[in-house]
């Protein structure tokens, strides 16, 4: 059984950081790519940044040149390194499991908040 559990959200003033993990179990882990995504109440779950087994990845517009994705193979875990976040980044963070860089897959994390608020 696929598990991913989320870990590391919390409440951040603008300009801060943050570092979510996923830690998976129950896959081939390198076998999978990797996401993050985010919901805000009332929006859509929108991609936030993939990568894959090989480190190639990507990323939505918003994030660029703040957000990194690196995944830890030997760990199974998957991170996501957040700078200079904005209120507009506030949303619950999930991970996700894929065949591919292109597409969420079936697995999901229960998601961890990221408030970002002075």
């Amino acid at each position: 059984q696929v598990q991913l559990v989320e870990s590391g959200g919390g409440l951040v003033q603008p300009g801060g950081s943050l570092r979510l993990s996923c830690a998976a179990s129950g896959m081939i882990y390198t076998s999978y790519a990797m996401g993050w995504y985010r919901q805000a109440p009332g929006n859509q779950r929108d991609m936030v940044a993939r990568v894959n087994s090989a480190g190639a990845t990507n990323y939505a517009d918003s994030v660029k040149g703040r957000f990194t994705i690196t995944r830890g193979n030997a760990k199974n875990t998957v991170y996501l390194q957040m700078n200079n976040l904005k209120p507009e980044d506030t949303a619950v963070y999930y991970c996700n499991a894929a065949g591919n860089l292109y597409a969420a897959g079936p697995y999901w994390g229960q998601g961890t908040q990221v408030t970002v608020s002075s």
